[in-house]
């Protein structure tokens, strides 16, 4: 929303100084910063303005003035004009940065950003203050996005609702034109979109006057002839080669002008303020004016910066300023070019914007076209909505959505209700201290993270008390030495060890299993990550290299769950699609493009990973505890077993996860294998959802739909800050629903259908 900056001057003279009020807030509100404070006596301000609008009258650059007045250009004298512009802009400066008026420049800076549009509304009734080039003030000049406008401290806004124009109408006024050339005003007109423009060509006096009462006009346009008298407090317009008018005789027809909804005047001519210090009299809304005689190349040029910029959809203020500042290309024959166009302002009304002038409806308007508009309104937010639909889908089969689509997966998966231990699992880590212990012993780790002794030691205790399953995720590539060692790996049945396959296309040597462990008892642990290098893929099986070290097609995780479920009667077998099938439950397979992946490698058997959602995914008991103490028999008997490295030493074996990139916060390789066991007991034996993403198609309705929403609540008409709030709510709404879906085992996209939401209220 932009910022609106009320500037306000009390009683005063340049001779004893001003009150001066400044006001800050949110456009559309009341201002919620207000402050006061003073300018000081300046007496030769009045005299600087003064001597260079005597330089600059003196050109005599063709000007849009009264054709008798106009005069030949001089160099000298555009040197002379230059010289005073730049004295004048250094004492106009210098008085604004005078210590009583320092608290009030501090007060702007604090509350404004530079990025902010800025409307600001100067109010005064001195006609001296009003002459001042305020659009020089080097604060203003800060702000990129502010324009300043000249106001009355008196008005009143018009209350009567403006009737509904399909079009934007313009009654467009040619007077005089002895000595300019206005064709290209005419023409640039008749160029702008969505306008119905009626001109009158040299008019007499009453056909002015009932063009006026007789339609309903928006744009009220003059170019010609004008000046001001010297005190600036009247203006007059020449309409032809014999008659001229000023704006008090013509105030009946001007001010039921206004009534009937006229919006803006634009007197593109000579010596505008003293127009518009009688227009504002009659409440017209805004006006734009030129504070001195404009050269006709200059008016030219202006129109046609100003009508691209304001049809085009920039704000009127907006449109001012940046056709304002083009003229600098044109000051180096007419200088001070960007001083001349003003805008005068009713500060009770707010300037439309080009399309709000054809669109805005009356209270009176008829409910029989509501039924016809509403069908209108559909079709266009339909339309729209497709379309806002085909670009964001398009952008995310390319791609540039999956990094904050996986990373509002993450948020989601991290946010979820706590679902407590597996108590099918026990984890047996090895961490620094257990290493420690273990060389205080004099036990030899050469290739391993477990010496011989402690392993035989540790086997033979878990035998003790039958687990299911025993999952050694410790490699051994190399032949153990202790003879009692060897017999208890070549004889324990229930013990899965592991190896790693190789990958020639990754430059990804293999490592050999243990070479006693039977092959049927042999396991991949082989992760799969993503381009983050987060681990959100869980690789059930896969075709191994024929040169590869590890020939296993099965994975660490799935064959210790196999092994658990095989005494319940489940069996591994598998679809004809090839997806995997243990009992009733199915594993299918993901494809490269799946939920908010795009392009992935999908080879071998791939699901989704549904991390258990808990701080612990089981009990855990460091090694040495293990082997030093007592143990509860049911903490074994009929569970799986697994033993890992956690140690956090110069190599340590840890993996990026939703919970956690960073190194201090990565899972331990054995944690990440017991999440994998516990995925697949899961979901077979108590029901846990796997996360499974829709048809593509389906994305694609979900995403229309919240592109539909969107339009819907632009289509209500909020104003900005309740249609933002609204925007925020639903899209908070939509999270919920995401979330939801997700903790029921649905993967749908939330980023593309959030930007559907925003982009399709943005452009309704």
């Amino acid at each position: 929303m932009g910022k609106l900056v009320a500037i306000k001057f009390g009683e005063g003279s340049f001779e004893q100084g001003f009150a001066v009020t400044l006001q800050i807030g949110e456009e559309h509100e009341r201002a919620t910063t207000e402050i006061t404070g003073r300018l000081p006596s300046f007496p030769e301000m009045p005299l600087y303005y003064s001597h260079w609008q005597s330089s600059y009258r003196q050109i005599g650059n063709r000007y849009r003035l009264h054709a008798d007045k106009m005069q030949v250009t001089n160099v000298s004298m555009v040197q002379d004009c230059e010289n005073a512009s730049h004295i004048l802009r250094a004492r106009f400066n210098t008085w604004l940065r005078a210590e009583e008026f320092r608290p009030l420049r501090e007060k702007w800076l604090e509350r404004l950003s530079s990025s902010d549009e800025v409307r600001v509304i100067l109010q005064t009734e001195n006609s001296q203050l009003q002459l001042l080039p305020w659009h020089l003030w080097d604060l203003l000049e800060r702000y990129p996005k502010a324009e300043i406008a000249l106001a009355s401290p008196s008005y009143d806004r018009i209350h009567k609702p403006r009737p509904l124009n399909q079009l934007v109408k313009i009654l467009a006024i040619v007077g005089n034109s002895k000595g300019i050339d206005t064709q290209a005003d005419r023409a640039l007109l008749q160029q702008c979109g969505n306008a119905e423009v009626s001109f009158l060509v040299e008019p007499q006096r009453k056909d002015l006057t009932e063009h006026l009462w007789g339609k309903n006009w928006d744009i009220l346009f003059f170019a010609g002839h004008s000046s001001s008298n010297k005190n600036g407090e009247s203006g007059r317009i020449y309409l032809n080669r014999t008659d001229s008018l000023t704006i008090g005789e013509l105030k009946y027809a001007l001010k039921k002008a206004i009534e009937n909804g006229l919006q803006l005047a634009i007197f593109n001519s000579c010596d505008g303020l003293g127009l518009a210090r009688e227009l504002a009299d009659l409440q017209i809304p805004q006006m734009i004016v030129m504070r001195e005689p404009v050269p006709d190349q200059v008016a030219k040029e202006f129109l046609k910066y100003f009508l691209q910029g304001f049809a085009g959809g920039e704000s009127l203020y907006q449109a001012v300023r940046q056709a304002r500042e083009r003229l600098q290309g044109l000051e180096d024959r007419f200088p001070c070019a960007t001083w001349l166009p003003v805008i005068c302002q009713n500060p009770a009304q707010i300037p439309p914007t080009w399309d709000e002038l054809r669109s805005t409806k009356s209270e009176g308007e008829d409910q029989a076209s509501l039924p016809l508009s509403n069908r209108r309104k559909f079709q266009r937010t339909v339309l729209f909505s497709l379309a806002v639909t085909a670009l964001i889908c398009g952008v995310r089969l390319l791609g540039l959505l999956e990094n904050p689509e996986i990373q509002a997966f993450d948020l989601m998966m991290r946010s979820r209700p706590a679902e407590g231990l597996d108590p099918r699992l026990l984890i047996i880590t090895i961490d620094d201290e257990d290493l420690a212990i273990q060389r205080q012993n004099g036990e030899y780790l050469i290739g391993a993270s477990i010496s011989e002794k402690s392993l035989n030691k540790l086997l033979a205790k878990l035998n003790q008390y039958q687990p299911r399953a025993i999952g050694l995720d410790v490699y051994r590539d190399f032949q153990a030495k202790e003879p009692d060692l060897i017999t208890r790996l070549q004889q324990t049945q229930n013990l899965i060890g592991v190896c790693k396959g190789s990958d020639r296309t990754g430059n990804i040597k293999g490592i050999k299993p243990p070479p006693e462990i039977p092959p049927a008892n042999l396991g991949f642990s082989d992760f799969i990550h993503d381009r983050d290098g987060v681990i959100r893929r869980h690789l059930l099986f896969m075709n191994q290299e024929t040169t590869s070290s590890c020939f296993t097609p099965y994975s660490f995780s799935l064959q210790l769950a196999s092994l658990y479920l095989r005494p319940l009667g489940i069996q591994t077998k598998f679809t004809p699609k090839g997806n995997l099938q243990l009992g009733k439950t199915i594993f299918p397979n993901l494809k490269s493009r799946t939920g908010g992946y795009q392009n992935i490698d999908a080879n071998g058997g791939q699901i989704l990973l549904n991390y258990r959602s808990s701080k612990e995914i089981a009990e855990q008991v460091k090694l040495t505890q293990f082997l030093s103490s007592p143990i509860n028999p049911n903490a074994i008997k009929d569970r799986i077993v697994l033993i890992g490295v956690t140690a956090k030493g110069d190599s340590p074996d840890t993996w990026p996860t939703p919970y956690g990139i960073p190194l201090d916060e990565q899972m331990p390789g054995v944690l990440v294998q017991a999440h994998m066991v516990s995925q697949i007991l899961g979901a077979v034996q108590d029901g846990r959802p796997l996360l499974r993403a829709w048809s593509w198609w389906a994305e694609v309705v979900w995403i229309w739909g919240w592109s539909l929403i969107g339009g819907v609540l632009a289509w209500r008409r909020f104003s900005l800050p309740w249609l933002a709030l609204a925007m925020g709510v639903t899209s908070s709404l939509l999270y919920v629903v995401c979330f939801g879906l997700l903790i029921s085992g649905a993967w749908v996209p939330f980023v593309p259908s959030a930007l559907s939401l925003v982009a399709m209220g943005s452009l309704m």
